[in-house]
């Protein structure tokens, strides 16, 4: 079963895209680093589509670099997603699996997930409906960032968003849009800002927190271009710090820290990686039901305040 999986759930179109994306960046860190970031998830991804038994696959992940399980993680959870949308009989894989050796990587396992949304024409709410109640938005991030990047003209030049994706589910959409901006080619990070710029006021912010859980949680880019951001992002920059703790928090979570998230979280943030992932669960205690915002928002928010003050 698993072979066939492989087979006909091919990453053949979307490895060659991405393929094509590197040969845009110059001989460096970034491309280096974005090159790591493809491979990892699609050996997470065919791994699960090969054996997704919940220690088999953790197993398997296991003994990939810790610093790029997250990667692996978001592949697996589309793998997993993938399989229980297209096998009725059982539909359990992706929580068996976050309920089991998976739980430390929920965040990215949810936005790995979201990818399954570019490739099946399913509902956004019924897919979300088998999702955790607070990590489902986390799904429309992974969405977002396909779309961004492998529909780039449609979702960055033109700004459309898929019809499927309409009120509260744009925000974060859209973050993982601005995640896919940091992913451009260039040393500097003046082109991604021009980007952000160009799109309307009312998703600029939301655009910002892509980036920057991007430059927290990947890296690739030196001290510099945080600085730039931190120089730039002006009445942007709590949005921006809330998504770097973001990041600091999934990597805590997953007991795989890195340098760069820790430059990330003091220059963005003022604090230390711990002492950010301490934000986001401190902001999460007490959280209300889903109302007028859901409680997902709420939590953004929360963090976006602490981060002002």
């Amino acid at each position: 079963m698993g072979r066939v999986a492989r087979l006909l759930f091919s990453l053949s179109r979307e490895q060659e895209s991405y393929a094509r994306s590197l040969a845009a960046f110059q001989e460096g860190p970034m491309r280096r680093r974005a090159q790591e970031i493809g491979d990892s998830f699609a050996e997470g991804y065919h791994a699960a589509l090969e054996d997704s038994r919940p220690q088999t696959l953790a197993a398997r992940l296991a003994r990939l670099e810790p610093e790029l399980w997250g990667f692996a993680y978001e592949g697996a959870g589309l793998g997993l997603a993938l399989l229980d949308a297209l096998t009725p009989w059982r539909r359990d894989r992706l929580t068996a699996f976050l309920r089991g050796p998976g739980m430390d990587q929920i965040y990215m396992l949810h936005v790995g997930a979201g990818w399954t949304l570019a490739r099946l024409p399913v509902s956004v709410q019924r897919f979300q409906a088998r999702l955790d109640p607070l990590c489902r938005w986390m799904a429309l991030d992974g969405f977002g960032f396909h779309e961004a990047f492998f529909h780039w003209e449609r979702t960055v030049e033109r700004q459309e968003a898929p019809a499927r994706v309409f009120g509260y589910a744009l925000r974060p959409f859209d973050i993982g849009v601005g995640r896919r901006l940091w992913f451009t080619p260039g040393d500097e990070v003046g082109h991604i800002l021009r980007l952000v710029a160009s799109f309307p006021l009312s998703r600029q912010g939301d655009l910002w927190t892509g980036i920057g859980k991007a430059c927290s949680f990947a890296g690739g880019r030196g001290e510099s271009a945080l600085r730039e951001l931190r120089r730039t992002a002006g009445s942007f920059a709590p949005q921006l710090g809330q998504g770097v703790t973001f990041a600091a928090k999934v990597r805590e979570r997953g007991g795989n820290p890195a340098p760069h998230t820790e430059l990330a979280c003091r220059l963005l943030c003022g604090m230390s990686a711990s002492e950010a992932a301490v934000l986001t669960d401190e902001t999460l205690a007490g959280l209300p039901p889903d109302g007028a915002l859901p409680a997902f928002e709420v939590w953004r928010q929360r963090i976006q305040e602490r981060l002002k003050s």
